[in-house]
């Protein structure tokens, strides 16, 4: 795994990144923009895919981290679920709708693999290190 010195630096962190960015696109050029529980919840959520993962990071420790991942990751199923009705109501066609839901589940699966990998990584973090 490559050098990762800060949040910025994980690819789970971009990818989450990259579909808050495609929620706000969604938003601000489809009908959802008038539907605003829908709206303010998709947005929410996807922010939070993101949010989770840099705050598991900077908690300094594996288990808060995975713990942090494990919310992270429940948020792209919330998002999976809001992804639905946006589609149900027409707010979006079903090209944008199959876009977006392929990437929730690559961002899903990776974080996935990424809480496998801290589960059986040696290091647990540096609030653990003692020296």
């Amino acid at each position: 795994m490559a050098s990762i010195k800060r949040f910025e630096d994980l690819e789970v962190w971009q990818l989450a990144r990259g579909i808050c960015k495609d929620i706000w696109n969604l938003i601000e050029s489809t009908p959802l923009k008038n539907d605003y529980k829908l709206r303010e919840q998709m947005n929410g959520s996807s922010g939070s895919i993101m949010d989770n993962i840099a705050e598991g990071y900077e908690r300094d420790g594996n288990k808060e981290f995975i713990h942090f991942l494990s919310i992270s990751k429940a948020s792209c199923g919330e998002l999976h679920s809001q992804l639905y009705r946006c589609l149900d109501r027409n707010h979006i066609n079903s090209e944008t709708f199959e876009r977006t839901y392929d990437k929730l589940v690559l961002t899903s699966k990776k974080i996935k693999y990424f809480m496998t990998y801290l589960q059986k990584s040696n290091r647990k973090g540096s609030k653990y290190n003692y020296d």
